[in-house]
């Protein structure tokens, strides 16, 4: 049973680098014809970012769209096939399940949709200053699917658990639900605000799905280890074409919709206090947007050049891929020592 399960996880995560690579030209051709390029923001609002990136401006966005389309096609195309075939092999690849993987799949898709009607306002020109929905639109948006997960988790699954690493697991209550709203709207808009520079938010995501994978495998949720393995795959092809210079960018549908799964698959292994380790590098980010806004705000000046903190390295002078490769690094040791907190909780 063990070894179908790591051939299983393995054997996902390849087909799905192998589905969206195949699956990237089609991708890169309809947008490209289709001029479905990202605006950059005016100078007005952010003008040290509009300066560094203004050569960006018109390269397509929606790119993750490769990542979340990738896995919904091969979670119904193997579930379908399982269930119309008698062959055992497609049963051991099946990793769509109630209890494991419907509602992050479901979560990863509707918030990916919100996140595409969101970049498609912004190609046009179109919502708040022609920049797409309103940060209270958007926050309302995916509050709702955060309340809808906090609804299964607490309702359907009964589930009111929060475990404290060398502590135990303590049963919180109704206080699950908004921990569990915090928890996912938080990380779906602290990974929006590392998506800024080629590559970086893709890397970072790469780190963490790849450590929840291993999180989720040894905890025996095999189904959810193999769902983790699938977004790694298509992480892995989505990054081949985000690398500096990029040929698209994530944008929102991908972003967002990572983060709010993200989040998900971290109550879903009941690791939310793991989540801000091995998701460190969305931490900064957010962070440093908070000390600015409060240090602008309290102040009256500011503590870098430009926010998110990425931005604070290209205006003095750092070159895009040496920040990027950078934390990069910074996500691959932070995603390890959050691997071994886990492990050393978990075995002793």
């Amino acid at each position: 049973m063990l070894e179908i399960a790591i051939i299983k996880i393995f054997f996902i995560t390849v087909l799905s680098f192998i589905f969206a690579i195949v699956l990237t030209p089609l991708l890169t051709h309809f947008l490209y014809k289709y001029k479905l390029g990202k605006r950059i923001r005016s100078e007005t609002s952010a003008p040290i970012m509009s300066k560094l990136h203004q050569a960006k401006s018109g390269t397509p966005t929606m790119g993750g769209i490769l990542v979340w389309f990738t896995v919904l096609t091969l979670a119904l195309v193997i579930n379908t096939l399982w269930h119309l075939s008698d062959w055992p092999a497609l049963q051991d690849l099946n990793f769509l399940t109630r209890s494991e993987t419907l509602l992050p799949l479901g979560a990863l898709v509707f918030s990916a949709l919100i996140g595409l009607f969101d970049d498609f306002l912004n190609i046009k020109g179109l919502g708040t200053a022609g920049g797409g929905l309103n940060i209270k639109h958007r926050l309302i948006a995916y509050t709702l699917i955060a309340i809808a997960g906090a609804y299964w988790f607490f309702y359907k699954l009964e589930w009111d658990i929060i475990h404290i690493p060398f502590w135990g697991n303590f049963s919180i209550g109704i206080w699950y639900i908004p921990i569990f709203i915090f928890v996912i709207v938080a990380t779906a808009f602290s990974v929006n605000e590392t998506d800024g520079l080629d590559g970086l938010a893709g890397g970072g995501l790469l780190a963490a799905f790849t450590a929840f994978g291993v999180i989720a495998f040894v905890q025996g949720k095999y189904d959810l280890a193999a769902f983790c393995g699938s977004i790694v795959g298509a992480l892995l092809a989505f990054l081949w074409f985000n690398i500096n210079p990029a040929r698209f960018f994530m944008g929102d549908t991908g972003a967002m919709s990572l983060g709010v799964t993200l989040g998900i698959v971290a109550m879903l292994t009941n690791s939310i206090l793991l989540l801000p380790i091995i998701g460190f590098l969305f931490v900064l980010e957010t962070l440093s947007v908070i000390l600015q806004v409060s240090s602008k705000k309290f102040l009256g000046r500011k503590i870098f050049l430009s926010t998110p903190i990425h931005h604070h390295f290209e205006a003095i002078g750092w070159p895009e891929p040496k920040i990027v490769m950078r934390f990069w690094i910074i996500s691959a040791v932070m995603a390890v020592i959050g691997l071994i907190i886990f492990l050393m909780d978990y075995l002793f």
